[in-house]
């Protein structure tokens, strides 16, 4: 069994990166990450990466989906809510990396640089919650064996949302003792590349990610530079419900703009993040003052929101028919994919 994280790589070299919790009976959904040299090569100077079987190149954006479809579509399923095909996997097909398996394993093993680094992080982590190894796993560069000690960052998973509340609290209190050790990677603004939201701007950018505190930047005494760390929330065993055989059809409905309060952010943080709202006024397009919840598959709108905020949202309203039937707005890469948000609109300085 899978879930958001773990990984599958064909026998052809493609890492898919499993998607979310919501899969059709013995599959999983996919996002195409990266592709072996042999099948993919990117003009993009941030696409390489080199280990031990070879080079391989990320996707950006929708690469990944485009490659699958034009070369390999037998690594597609048919999803049958939307009525069309996903990348993704059969069970059985490929090699299974999963995240909390690869961390045991890295931690066994002779020692590199960067692992060394990932020790001492979690040894700083451990030694001041009531946290433990298995709440955690590892993603990215680590997870597929092509990390580099000068310049690979630390990817880690969380596991369950107790855990990530404790974390993030725990987190909180290192970054305010700014001792230089662990800081907050947003407390400065960082480089930002070309910008494309249209409704929503750097600015608005970086106050969301400084709140969300699961960004850092941690000073390893192990490699002797500042490491860039990611704590990825992913659902524990006992939280995960697949919704699927809950859908029936999903019927799409037009863009929206609203505005909304969040009465329940405990699916925030996870992908895709789910919050339950209130509507309270409607800007744009269909009057869904009845829609339930925003599920976002968008990285940037992660831990966007918390519980009593109000917040403008703007995406795809869509009608799911099933078992139960009700009104959704989802974010999602399609067309007008830079026009989408959510946002805080009140007290986001705080």
């Amino acid at each position: 069994m899978l879930r958001d994280r773990d990984a599958v790589v064909t026998p052809e070299g493609i890492i898919l990166r499993v998607y979310g919790y919501d899969h059709p009976p013995r599959a999983y959904v996919c996002d195409a990450e990266y592709a072996h040299e042999s099948i993919y090569r990117s003009g993009d100077p941030r696409a390489l990466r080199e280990g031990k079987e070879g080079k391989f190149y990320k996707f950006y954006e929708d690469e990944g989906l485009k490659f699958v479809a034009r070369h390999f579509p037998r690594y597609t399923i048919y999803y049958d809510p939307l009525n069309t095909k996903l990348v993704g996997v059969r069970e059985g097909e490929g090699e299974a990396r999963r995240t909390d398996e690869r961390l045991r394993v890295l931690l066994k093993e002779p020692r590199d640089p960067l692992v060394e680094a990932l020790r001492e992080l979690l040894d700083l982590v451990l030694d001041r919650s009531s946290l433990s190894e298995e709440d955690f796993g590892i993603f990215g560069s680590l997870q597929h064996g092509f990390h580099h000690p000068a310049y690979s960052d630390l990817d880690l998973v969380i596991y369950g949302g107790k855990n990530l509340d404790e974390l993030r609290k725990l987190l909180r209190e290192i970054y305010l003792e700014n001792n230089g050790f662990v800081k907050n990677e947003f407390e400065e603004a960082p480089p930002i590349g070309r910008w494309r939201f249209i409704n929503y701007s750097v600015d608005e950018y970086l106050k969301h990610q400084r709140r969300k505190l699961i960004y850092a930047v941690f000073n390893s005494h192990k490699l002797g530079r500042m490491v860039k760390v990611e704590f990825e929330p992913v659902k524990s065993w006992d939280e995960i419900v697949n919704e699927y055989e809950l859908y029936g059809r999903i019927v799409q409905e037009g863009m929206v703009t609203l505005i909304a309060r969040v009465v329940d952010d405990r699916g925030a943080g996870y992908m895709p993040s789910i919050y339950l709202i209130e509507v309270e006024e409607v800007l744009e397009g269909p009057k869904a003052y009845d829609v339930e919840r925003i599920v976002s598959y968008v990285e940037e709108f992660r831990l966007q929101a918390f519980k009593d905020e109000k917040i403008l949202v703007k995406g795809w309203l869509e009608k799911v028919e099933g078992k139960r039937s009700f009104k959704q707005i989802t974010l999602t890469r399609r067309e007008r994919y830079y026009e989408q948000v959510v946002k805080v609109l009140e007290g986001i300085d705080q």
